[in-house]
């Protein structure tokens, strides 16, 4: 793949790119999130990924392609209909979950059978791939803390000891859609910006979203985002309770809201108009910024009209994973 890269942007590739290959980490922008990136080739440097983020063992990671030949040293099984969705989603956040070759580290599929692939849609991601080859790459945080989407966030939960490359703010700001590929109909593990009826919409193929239905979540998930709850600040996360939805709010609350009917507060009450995009976004960020203000809780407006359109699924699969995590304490 070709990437139109300033001298200066090469110069950097080259010097992550550098780090990665001797078995180094860097972080990485891609248009969901930041990613924690590690050589997908190399034992020591993988097992680095889990030490500094606190990731369970037993939680898959996605390896990071930007060609088709990269797909090839992981899948053991490329089925036709799956090609076809890499010709209509890649790049773009939609991870794919395939049959793994037998030479693919156990320590990157949490050794299953299976190993999920994507290809982000971001110049500068795919151009260090490009130069330092497939990485593993989960989210820049650590375990349990909300997604990176800025540069900023990746610092607060790693310092300095982290080398960044800078792309600016994510895109979306919401992890890939997974989507299952061994078996048909094809199965969304974990939802993201790429929806069903998209994917049914642009090839016909049906496709079944399981996500959030714990009776068909098993104890060896093939898709990271499962098993765990995260996604979660410090803060309490709850739904707003019908009081506060016909308005009567709280000023120790801070409020993330979108239907259009509450008034824009600083720092209390946020409103995101209906604008799904603009608030998967900034979720994260409201969630990191929660722990600096001075709110006892946050409260998100319950979706009560469904948009399978939108990313709205998949807010709503964060939002409860946050709530959940709170419960669990």
């Amino acid at each position: 793949m070709t990437h139109s890269l300033s001298h200066a942007d090469e110069l950097t590739i080259d010097t992550y790119a550098q780090i990665l290959r001797s078995g180094g980490v860097v972080a990485f922008p891609t248009e969901t999130v930041y990613g924690l990136g590690a050589s997908a080739h190399q034992l020591e440097a993988v097992n680095k990924i889990f030490a500094l983020k606190g990731r369970p063992a037993d939680n898959p990671l996605i390896v990071h392609v930007s060609s088709y030949a990269m797909i090839l040293e992981f899948a053991a099984v490329i089925p036709d209909s799956a090609r076809i969705l890499i010709q209509k989603f890649w790049p773009g956040p939609l991870t794919l979950v395939f049959e793994k070759k037998k030479s693919v580290l156990d320590a990157v599929t949490a050794g299953l059978t299976s190993v999920a692939v994507r290809m982000p849609e971001h110049e500068l991601a795919l151009a260090l791939i490009d130069a330092s080859g497939p990485l593993v790459a989960p989210s820049a945080n650590k375990s349990g803390k909300p997604s990176p989407t800025r540069v900023s966030h990746v610092q607060e939960d790693f310092g300095n000891h982290i080398p960044v490359l800078d792309g600016g703010n994510c895109q979306i700001g919401l992890e890939s859609t997974v989507l299952d590929v061994r078996k048909s109909p094809f199965v969304i593990l974990r939802p993201g910006s790429v929806t069903a009826s998209m994917i049914q919409e642009k090839t016909g193929l049906e496709v079944i979203d399981i996500a959030g239905i714990p009776d068909q979540i098993h104890h060896t998930p093939a898709s990271p985002g499962l098993k765990y709850s995260h996604y979660a600040p410090e803060k309490p996360v709850r739904w707003m309770n019908s009081d506060e939805c016909e308005g009567q709010l709280h000023d120790s609350t801070l409020y993330l809201t979108h239907s259009g009917d509450y008034t824009p507060v600083k720092d209390r009450v946020v409103n995101f108009n209906r604008d799904y995009t603009l608030m998967g976004q900034s979720l994260y960020d409201w969630f990191r910024r929660s722990d600096k203000l001075h709110s006892l809780d946050i409260a998100v407006q319950p979706f009560t009209e469904s948009d399978s359109s939108t990313c709205q699924p998949a807010l709503e699969n964060r939002i409860s994973k946050a709530i959940s995590r709170h419960n669990e304490k």
